[in-house]
Formats: structure tokens, C-alpha cells, sequence
């Protein structure tokens, strides 16, 4: 039997906890962390809760005051212990703005924390690289909202299905100006030489974890690493293209279309900067 966490209480998983006038449900009024529980820790937990209470503060969502990062995490890691996945889980923190129409909100914000396992991540960068391609129909806008993970997930869903549909491990997601924003679960890097080049938080892409993380070890290392504007033809004409996220850490894409690519520079950040964050491995 497995369990959930509604607002600080365990709960099976089978049972109903929403009402129809939830706003998180009704209008994608709330956003959700998405994160790894190794051996009862969460890698890169102060990233994630940062991440968290920085995106509640922009969509004005308050949860009780006696709600903090600590005790959070002291949540998640019981409801692992019930689901006994505290050796290895995925994590997912759901928080929405209560209950109500478009314009009143009657209840205060809540929120749910579900955890499933996971098979037990080796110490090595995948093997085969992966296979992409770019969502061809969807575009996501640019604005405030395009770096916090919204619970208005709608251009990933439909990315993620055209990937499933067309034999692919994950697509590009472009944004409003036709340029790269992220794929469907990760933040993407590519590699022209020795330079680094990942699409900037101003040209739509999630605010990734693992994003953030890389970047800011990589300029400590005086590594070239830039963010900015990329387009569909520079990740073409890429040596090499990785993606990341606060789960898989870092996975190298093999092809795209006709285009095939190495897996040197990302293999040695692999080595060097996701290897070694306190906790990550079991």
C-alpha cells in the first residue's frame, strides 16, 4: 500500500483529498518541486527550496506560517520511510492556492507530497545516448512565470507525447521567438569546443536545479560556460549536447535527426561536478 502527505497528514494514496473547486486543479493556480531522496537526504535540497518559496512568493501563494523548508523536508522523508523508498525515491511537492473561483480564494494554499522508487542510479553517465527531435508545434511564452514549474504544465505534456509518439527520449521545446528553451524534463547544454552554451532564464526555460548547480560550479572552475540566446540551428551544429535535471543529473544525447554527437566534455563535467554532490548516489 502506498501513502501521501495532504498538508502534513499521511494518508493512503487511494484516498480523494481535492475538492472540484480546487484552484490548482480548476486554473493551474500553484507550482511543484520535483525531487531526489538518497539514503533519507535531498542533493541539492537548499536549491529546491529556494526554488519553491521564491515561485510562491510570484504567484502570491502563502502557505501557513508554521510551513518552512524544514519542515518540508522532515515530511518528505517520513512519507519515504512509509513508502519505504527512503533509500532511493522520486519526490514530488504539489503546492496549489486553495479552493475557490477565478477572482475569490476561500481556503488557504495546500499542498501534496507523493514518492516513488527508483532503480538505483550507477556512478557513470548513460551509455547509449539519447535520441531527440524538437516539438514542432508547440511554443512556450516568455514572461514572468516561464522559470518556475508551473502547475500549467500543457507545453511539456504535449512535448512529452510527441517524443512517445515519435520514438524519441525527450523533445526540444521552442519558445515565442522560435529559439530554444529547454526539452520536456531537463535544461539543455550544448558544447562547441571548449565553450559551454545553455539557453538563458530569460528565453523561457525552467529555472532547473541541476542547471543552476552546474553553472555556478563550472564558473568557480573559471569553465566557459554561457547563457544565452540558442537556436535550433546551433544545437544542430553542436560537438556535443547534454541535458539535466535534478533526478538524472546528466544524460548525453547521442543524435538528432541526422546529426550525431560525442560525449567527451560532457562525460568529464559528469565526472567531476554530478559525481560528486554530497548524497547523489546510493
Amino acid at each position: 500500500m502506498s501513502y501521501i502527505c495532504v498538508n502534513g497528514k499521511i494518508l493512503k494514496a487511494k484516498n480523494p483529498v481535492l475538492y472540484a473547486n480546487n484552484r490548482g486543479f480548476r486554473y493551474s493556480d500553484g507550482l511543484f518541486e520535483t525531487m531526489k531522496v538518497v539514503n533519507r537526504k535531498i542533493p541539492l535540497g537548499s536549491y529546491h527550496f529556494e526554488r519553491l518559496f521564491n515561485g510562491l512568493e510570484l504567484l502570491g501563494i502563502k502557505l501557513p506560517g508554521l510551513v518552512t523548508d524544514a519542515l518540508l523536508e522532515a515530511q518528505i522523508l517520513d512519507l519515504c520511510r512509509q513508502n519505504s523508498t527512503s533509500e532511493l525515491s522520486r519526490v514530488r511537492l504539489t503546492v496549489y492556492a486553495g479552493n475557490g473561483d477565478l477572482i475569490n480564494k476561500n481556503d488557504e494554499a495546500g499542498y501534496i507530497i507523493e514518492s516513488d522508487s527508483l532503480f538505483k542510479t550507477r556512478d557513470i553517465i548513460n551509455n547509449e545516448g539519447l535520441v531527440i527531435g524538437v516539438c514542432p508545434d508547440i511554443r512556450k511564452s516568455i514572461d514572468k512565470l516561464s522559470n518556475i514549474k508551473s502547475l500549467n504544465f500543457l507545453p511539456y505534456t504535449m512535448g512529452a507525447k510527441y517524443a512517445n509518439e515519435n520514438g524519441l527520449d525527450d523533445s526540444i521545446i521552442l519558445n515565442s521567438e522560435e529559439r530554444v528553451a529547454d526539452t520536456t524534463i531537463a535544461n539543455l547544454f550544448l558544447i562547441n569546443g571548449n565553450q559551454i552554451i545553455t539557453p538563458a532564464l530569460a528565453e523561457g526555460c525552467v529555472g532547473g536545479v541541476m542547471r543552476r548547480y552546474l553553472v555556478e560550479k563550472m564558473r568557480d572552475q573559471e569553465i566557459d560556460v554561457r547563457e544565452t540566446r540558442v537556436t535550433v540551428s546551433d544545437v544542430e551544429n553542436a560537438d556535443e549536447i547534454f541535458l539535466t535535471n535534478a533526478v538524472r543529473g546528466i544524460r548525453w544525447v547521442g543524435r538528432m535527426g541526422e546529426k550525431e554527437y560525442q560525449n567527451k566534455i560532457g562525460k568529464d563535467i559528469f565526472e567531476r561536478f554530478v559525481k560528486t554532490i554530497p548524497g547523489w548516489f546510493c
